[in-house]
């Protein structure tokens, strides 16, 4: 599995550091799969749109239900993001 990295908030552009406050989580965190766009940041912003539409939007599995999958499926790829 590839490693993708990451600029930290502590090095980042004041564009990067604004994407990053726009999409922190109610838990104060930015979320690893969005950070990996950090070195392209107008990736980040369809990424997000395309990762909020498959977790939030409208589906026949409930939001429970497409957490544990992704889960699953980032376990069986030692896929920590």
């Amino acid at each position: 599995m590839a490693f993708i990295s990451y600029i930290p908030e502590t090095e980042a552009s004041d564009e990067l550091r604004q994407l990053y406050q726009h999409y922190r989580e109610p838990s104060g965190g930015v979320d690893n799969i969005i950070r990996i766009h950090s070195h392209n940041p107008g990736s980040m912003e369809k990424h997000y749109e395309f990762y909020r539409h498959l977790m939030r939007g409208p589906s026949p599995l409930s939001r429970i239900q497409r957490e544990m999958i992704a889960v699953v499926v980032s376990a069986a790829n030692h896929c920590h993001y």
